[in-house]
């Protein structure tokens, strides 16, 4: 039986030989000199590629999610190998976190650590404003303006890879080390909706309201649970996020005053002090979800709906 590997649509015989593969017109010299069959080349405007390929004599992985394409962006060329890993076994020590994400910390770990995604340095955004400029300048059609399209793309492909990057590190460093990952069960795609509204109900701080979508976006909330949830499968809980932010996780209290900033929460009615977002980690890593009147059903509420008062008989 013959384990076959898969690139591109080609398929190579099993082998312990590697396959040098350089200065190669197109497709399908590869095809000749690996002695493969099926070929389906997709570019044939390929006019250098250096390749080095081990076959092994292991069928290759595909399942859900799989790719086997070439995909073209950033005017750059690509060859996706379908190798799916297993999920990441769970380290057997009974240890539960909590991920509380955010805008300036892009996630917050219930044991203290603050987690930032990376995105454009000031250099590079400098750049891509000066780039920006230029393609308003140019004609419409010219070369000068496909040339600016394609550096400011370029730019912006780096900083996905870059958020790619850190959710997949970040996201197996997080399965490895804890049994159980608790993070609130956030409706991204609402929460970044726009709110430009219509000609005739127009939307409010709609500028406002696009700037921290970039953010949410940037900040790479749903890859980071995405992987998360692949690599530790079955080990990912969502809670609800009502008051996450404004519960203490020293007594339970729920008071919106207790978030004086940002960065700091104070209780008001214990006066335990800490990282807002840190404190709020530690109450979803509890699972603790207060319902919409405030409060867990222990504590009292104090951010309870205004009630009627009946003037007494």
């Amino acid at each position: 039986m013959l384990a076959r590997t898969h690139l591109l649509g080609l398929a190579y015989p099993a082998g312990e030989d590697v396959i040098e593969l350089g200065q190669l017109r197109d497709l399908e010299e590869i095809h000749e000199q690996a002695g493969g069959v099926g070929i389906d080349p997709l570019d044939a405007r390929i006019k250098h590629l250096t390749l080095q390929i081990q076959v092994s004599a292991e069928p290759p992985v595909l399942g859900h999610g799989a790719r086997e394409d070439a995909p073209a962006d950033r005017g750059a060329r690509h060859i996706a190998f379908a190798v799916i890993p297993g999920p990441v076994p769970a380290p057997g020590n009974g240890q539960t976190v909590g991920i509380d994400r955010g805008v300036a910390v892009s996630a917050a770990l219930s044991t203290g650590e603050m987690l930032h995604c990376p995105a454009l340095t000031a250099r590079e955004r400098t750049r891509l404003r000066r780039m920006r400029r230029k393609l308003a300048r140019a004609a419409r059609g010219s070369n000068r303006r496909g040339r600016v399209k394609h550096a400011i793309a370029r730019l912006r492909a780096r900083e996905t890879d870059r958020r790619k990057d850190w959710a997949e590190k970040t996201s197996t460093g997080i399965a490895r080390r804890f049994d159980l990952i608790r993070v609130e069960d956030l409706k991204i795609g609402n929460m970044t909706r726009s709110a430009t509204g219509t000609r005739d109900n127009p939307g409010r701080n709609v500028s406002q309201k696009a700037g921290l979508n970039r953010g949410i976006l940037r900040s790479g909330w749903g890859l980071l649970v995405r992987r998360l949830e692949d690599k530790a499968l079955g080990r990912v809980e969502k809670v609800k996020p009502h008051y996450t932010s404004q519960r203490c996780s020293a007594c339970g209290q729920v008071d919106r005053d207790s978030r004086e900033s940002q960065a700091v929460f104070r209780c008001t009615a214990c006066g335990f002090a800490g990282n807002a977002d840190v404190n709020a980690a530690i109450s979803i890593a509890a699972g603790h979800a207060v319902t919409a009147r405030g409060g867990d059903g222990v504590t009292r509420p104090v951010n309870r709906e205004p009630q009627l008062l009946l003037p007494s008989a």
